[in-house]
């Protein structure tokens, strides 16, 4: 674990009194519930927060917010707990707002294809209620998260590359402000040319300008046909060969996630499932019946030159969600491979013309240094993940990895990538953000931060650091 230490700042008894006048058992001072909202899937250790308050409505959250503001007191979000980056740290106390109870789908018009949910709504939730309409939402970031939760990281996934990320989707938001105001941005409208676009603004800020209560998002049509595959090949770069020139030639695949042999052994032992050992695509193709045949007979095509076989349909719902299951349990499968370790993931995201160059040389990082590791990736938007294991309690072991996820985010943003596709900044890559936005934009954000919230009490010591 990494230890973050930083001047804290306690909430006050009088602060502590206000808030349990205002939701009663819903304010918890109790060291368990602290903790369990002190961390996150991180590395991190920090000091859990003073208090966790469960709020149910965005009026709630607003007292809250201007309770806290009063005395000057940390405020952070916490949706389902599952970000990587310390995003839900409380590095300098104060009070974590658990927005899990804000779970309410409020509208969802058929016509629009959009829906209107308060920001504890995860995507499965949305999803069920949605099926029978014949719509879906189609961000996919693995983990169950809220809604609220990716659109503050920006979230994306594995269906990014056919449907965008959490900025292309999210069409307007309700967030409290720092100072108890209440700010509404966007309309159900599909596009806008009205002023400053401050939804932008705020998916992605990792709750730092404000807290977002309620979301309006685009939904989709589910489509007529859908077709999962898997296609063995005889080397990562011949997996990502075959992905650029599927991206290249313009072939509208839905989903195209890479699988080195070591997350398809580890995959196995989880699942319990027998797929051959070594390198893997595994796509799905949506649209009409005879365009999914076509996509697929093309796709195919591409994997047999680049020395792809045993091209595996899986055409039953009961088939994809078995397929894709394994997929996101990924994560969890690798864990298990060293009983007791830590995960460290990066999530860089490159042009993908120079995705082939990207994970060959992180790979050959890796393999020089000897730590054990496995490689999954959304490779068709050139996006993809170094998933280190390490012994938690080895400083070694963590220092080489830091400097390996180091090299391989510079080499990213020396390739016009990215050090962060979809997990954030947080706490982690703070250094690296100056690196890949400059000083001039990293000050841009620190003043836009400080005109919105000067007393820095918004999730404080997320992305950048303000000068006290």
């Amino acid at each position: 674990m990494t230890t973050v230490t930083r001047q804290r700042r306690t909430a006050p008894a009088a602060l502590i009194q206000d808030l349990k006048l205002l939701l009663g058992e819903r304010l918890s001072t109790a060291a368990a519930v602290r903790e369990q909202h002190g961390r996150d899937e991180s590395a991190f250790d920090v000091p859990a927060p003073d208090a966790v308050v469960f709020c149910e409505t965005a009026e709630e959250v607003t007292r809250v917010v201007t309770c806290a503001a009063a005395h000057r007191v940390p405020v952070i979000a916490f949706g389902a707990g599952s970000s990587l980056e310390g995003h839900v740290l409380a590095t300098e106390g104060g009070i974590t707002l658990d927005l899990a109870r804000m779970n309410r789908i409020l509208k969802i018009s058929q016509e629009d294809m959009t829906a209107t949910v308060q920001a504890g709504v995860t995507r499965e939730e949305l999803n069920r209620a949605l099926r029978a309409m014949g719509l879906f939402f189609p961000i996919d970031p693995g983990a169950n998260a809220t809604l609220g939760g990716m659109a503050a990281t920006r979230a994306s996934g594995t269906n990014a590359v056919r449907y965008g990320t959490m900025r292309e989707n999210v069409l307007g938001l309700t967030a409290v402000l720092p100072d108890g105001r209440v700010l509404r941005t966007g309309t159900r409208a599909r596009k806008s040319s009205a002023g400053y676009d401050l939804t932008r603004l705020f998916v992605g800020s990792e709750g730092t300008l404000g807290i977002v209560t309620e979301l309006t998002v685009r939904l989709y049509p589910l489509p007529e046909a859908v077709s999962a595959a898997i296609c063995h090949m005889p080397s990562v770069d011949a997996a990502v060969r075959t992905t650029i020139q599927i991206v290249q030639m313009g072939i509208p695949i839905a989903r195209c996630e890479l699988l080195d042999e070591r997350a398809v052994r580890a995959v196995n032992k989880h699942e319990r499932m027998q797929l051959r050992e070594q390198p893997m695509l595994l796509m799905e193709f949506h649209g009409s019946d005879t365009g999914v045949r076509e996509q697929a007979e093309l796709v195919q095509q591409i994997a047999q030159e680049n020395g792809g076989q045993d091209f595996e349909w899986a055409d039953t719902p009961e088939e994809r969600t078995r397929l894709w299951t394994a997929r996101h349990h990924a994560y969890f499968a690798g864990l298990q491979t060293r009983p007791g370790c830590r995960c460290i993931v990066t999530d860089v995201c490159v042009p993908i013309s120079r995705l082939a160059d990207a994970i060959g040389e992180a790979i050959a990082d890796v393999e020089a240094s000897g730590v054990p590791y496995y490689v999954v990736g959304h490779v068709g938007d050139g996006n993809f993940h170094m998933c280190y294991l390490i012994d938690g309690a080895d400083a070694r072991e963590r220092a080489v990895v830091e400097r390996l996820a180091t090299q391989l985010a510079q080499r990213a943003i020396t390739l016009e990538g990215t050090c962060t596709g979809e997990h954030g900044i947080g706490l982690h890559k703070q250094d690296l953000l100056i690196e890949e936005a400059g000083a001039t934009g990293v000050s841009l954000m620190q003043a836009i931060k400080a005109a919105l919230d000067p007393s820095n009490i918004m999730n404080p010591g997320k992305i950048f650091q303000l000068a006290p």
